[in-house]
């Protein structure tokens, strides 16, 4: 899968589930790199894809992160950086198919933004997971 140079189609929601949109800054490999379009110069607001593998046939194994840093000014007046990202470790070398790791993906996603029975996308981070990431709680 190769993602667009701009991301602008409502690929990315804030809690408000506003679009935010990004632009690809950089490239490599491995590894990809998006500004916030609008993103003021002291204050960047990135989001970050990467991969890497370690080890060889059946052992082989991939970590893949996609991650979001945002610089904003804390009650100190001082340039802070919230980040969040998403770690998915897979023994892809022992894997027949992806199944396994979509279910995982599946499963942190559901837990973050949503409850229980519900079926609606929660992007106020209202959802089971992302409320314990938030407040702390267990």
């Amino acid at each position: 899968m190769s993602l667009a140079n701009t991301l602008n189609t409502n690929e990315v929601k804030n809690a408000a589930g506003t679009e935010v949109e990004f632009s690809r800054l950089s490239t490599t490999e491995r590894a990809t790199e998006y500004a916030q379009i609008t993103e003021l110069p002291n204050a960047p607001h990135r989001l970050k894809i990467s991969h890497q593998e370690s080890g060889s046939g059946y052992n082989l194994r991939r970590r893949s992160v996609v991650r979001l840093d945002k610089t904003v000014t804390g009650v100190s007046l001082q340039p802070r950086v919230v980040s969040a990202y998403l770690v998915l470790d897979a023994p892809v070398g022992d894997l027949a198919a992806t199944t396994e790791m979509t279910n995982v993906v599946a499963e942190v996603l559901s837990f973050c933004a949503s409850l229980g029975a519900s079926t609606t996308i929660l992007y106020d981070c209202t959802g089971n997971g992302a409320a314990a990431l938030i407040s702390g709680g267990l």
